[in-house]
């Protein structure tokens, strides 16, 4: 499409990107015959309910993950274990920004919406959580490293495939990040069936995307301080303790606003 004219603003985005975004996508519109199969006919189906307090589970969720996040990021800096960069990337900014906003929106869709919803069916609330999140975390290193394909072709695709396990080449980095997506997957899946809504994860998992992006445009690591901190901010013990405090905050304000009935 690029090379005949069509669509030029796709010769920007990194194929890759575009590849594992794509499979999402494709995922998702393509469970109707699983949902089909399970008879599920509506939102209530999977335990879902219209919210109409959306705005606000929304813009706290974006609080709860980022602001503690940032703190975090600061306190690194502060300890020379981060430094800052001597210039800032605008357009890469922008890319997080647009990560925050349709990525979080795509998977909490996906994985907490439709996956876990069909899971629920099951009776089986804490397998259902733990598969979901299992899958969710092992997802994130089905990717071919950037830039894999710089020529695209129409076996592009194929090469992603062929080189999307390249990741796990370093065992002990995947454990260590695979733990910390692990955790975030549960709490995303625990917001979404105490609120019985989509709006508080979704606004979760923009809030820790936009805090991680904007933290990596302002910030580059200067030591690595393994097991506590790895290559970023969602890898090791210390981001590990950070997820989990916003999840006793999370819970703290579920029970405040519902009143305890959550």
């Amino acid at each position: 499409m690029i090379a005949h004219g069509f669509s030029p603003f796709l010769a920007k985005v990194d194929f890759e990107t575009f590849f594992h975004r794509a499979i999402l996508i494709a995922a998702a519109a393509l469970l109707w015959p699983l949902l089909r199969l399970t008879d599920t006919r509506g939102m209530a189906d999977l335990q879902l309910a219209p919210n109409s307090r959306w705005v606000r589970d929304l813009f706290t969720g974006i609080l709860l993950s980022a602001i503690p996040l940032l703190c975090c990021g600061v306190l690194f800096i502060a300890f020379h274990i981060y430094s800052l960069r001597h210039s800032f990337a605008w357009i890469a900014f922008g890319k997080t920004v647009a990560a925050s906003i349709a990525v979080p929106v795509i998977e909490e869709t996906f994985f907490r919406g439709l996956v876990l919803g069909v899971l629920l069916r099951t009776g089986r609330q804490y397998m259902s959580i733990f598969a979901t999140s299992a899958i969710f975390s092992l997802i994130h290193f089905l990717k071919a490293p950037e830039r894999t394909s710089t020529f695209v072709t129409w076996t592009s695709g194929l090469n992603s495939i062929a080189h999307s396990f390249a990741r796990f080449g370093d065992p002990m980095s995947v454990a260590a990040m695979f733990t910390t997506l692990f955790l975030i997957g549960w709490i995303l899946a625990d917001g979404r069936l105490r609120t019985r809504s989509l709006w508080l994860p979704i606004g979760l998992h923009a809030g820790w995307i936009f805090a991680a992006g904007a933290f990596n445009r302002v910030a580059h690591r200067g030591i690595l301080e393994l097991p506590w901190l790895g290559k970023n901010l969602f890898v090791g013990i210390v981001p590990l303790g950070i997820a989990g405090l916003t999840w006793v905050i999370m819970r703290s304000w579920l029970r405040y606003v519902y009143g305890g009935k959550v």
